[in-house]
């Protein structure tokens, strides 16, 4: 296994983190278990969650992603080997405290208390903000459309002042963002250095081979302020696997069973470009999902690659792309493919 520096921080974190979010929806708690050993035995010590977990979000399964993590952190006697991240929902979902604003101090506290409580420790290594509450564009949303009577939204400050709160107790280590938008990390970023207040260490947003808008704008602040990304959907959603081309849908898999869910790659200039990049990975005697995650593993901006699987084999191969190099004649091939079809996915 790799390891990064979360941030500028102390911690070392592998560059392989095993994402969780189907435990408790598509995977039961036994295979939770058995993907939790495997991940640690390969050398991961770095497990990402959320109180909204499982996915799709839904009210009956909302926690149950961190209670199978607490269940284990139980049984195993490891929590100290594991450095955990969390997330705190955004605002939009009624079954979580109502779903208005959610980064008020009392709605932090809340869901701070209830994923220790799930997760059965005292402390959350990484606590991170899963989306804005102000109106942005996230999840796949292109254009920023600005709503001159927006509600008001708990301030950058205000938060922050709050989760140092948190830090000072010992529940929270170290805080993080999700699905921002470049004003949002810079917003962040200026408010803790000019007002003292705890810093950001990563960003958790999506970015694969047909997704790269994180380079866009923010991977420079990354580089600059040393808050690294935490990329999520290395696979897009399982569309960088090959599994879905020529029309296929595998009985079970994400699409087959929530299609609706993930409609930014339903498009044919996506379908074009995962071909284009199997024919790479053919060319070159790997898999389409090792070159994938190859490719994000590479990347000098991110700090932690989040692995997710259903199927043990599925986690295998994924964490055996720590041992893949790209040399410069692939990625010239990457890069091209990437001019000629950029962002289908963003």
């Amino acid at each position: 296994m790799k390891f990064k520096k979360l941030g500028d921080t102390n911690l070392e974190v592998s560059l392989i983190c095993l994402g969780t979010m189907t435990w408790g929806e598509q995977n039961t708690q036994e295979e939770g278990f058995e993907q939790m050993d495997y991940a640690v035995e390969k050398g991961i010590n770095f497990f990402d969650t959320a109180e909204l977990y499982a996915i799709p979000p839904k009210e009956k399964t909302y926690g149950k992603t961190e209670e199978i993590i607490g269940n284990w952190f139980k049984l195993r006697k490891n929590r100290d080997k594991i450095i955990l991240a969390s997330k705190i929902a955004g605002p939009g979902l009624k079954w979580i405290r109502g779903g208005g604003s959610q980064y008020s101090p009392k709605s932090i506290e809340e869901a701070l208390h209830n994923s220790l409580k799930r997760l059965k420790t005292d402390y959350i290594d990484l606590y991170q903000l899963h989306w804005p509450e102000r109106n942005t564009n996230y999840f796949g949303d292109l254009d920023y459309e600005h709503d001159k009577k927006e509600k008001n939204w708990n301030s950058f400050d205000n938060i922050l002042k709050t989760l140092k709160k948190f830090i000072d107790q010992g529940k929270i280590r170290y805080i993080g963002i999700s699905n921002e938008t470049p004003w949002g990390f810079s917003k962040f970023l200026q408010i803790a250095k000019e007002q003292k207040l705890p810093k950001i260490v990563s960003v958790q947003n999506p970015y694969n081979l047909v997704n790269r808008a994180y380079e866009i704008g923010m991977s420079e602040i990354s580089m600059r302020e040393k808050a690294g990304l935490l990329a999520y959907s290395p696979l897009a959603a399982g569309y960088l696997t090959g599994k879905y081309r020529n029309n296929q849908m595998p009985k079970n898999s994400r699409m087959d069973l929530f299609y609706g869910n993930y409609p930014r790659y339903h498009n044919e200039r996506t379908y074009k470009a995962v071909d284009e990049y199997f024919n790479i990975a053919e060319k070159n005697k790997i898999s389409l999902t090792q070159l994938a995650q190859a490719f994000v593993n590479s990347r000098d901006f991110v700090t932690s690659n989040i692995i997710g699987a259903t199927t043990m084999k599925q986690l295998k191969e994924n964490i055996a792309s720590i041992n893949i190099s790209l040399n410069q004649e692939i990625m010239d091939e990457i890069n091209l493919i990437h001019q000629k079809i950029p962002n289908p996915a963003p």
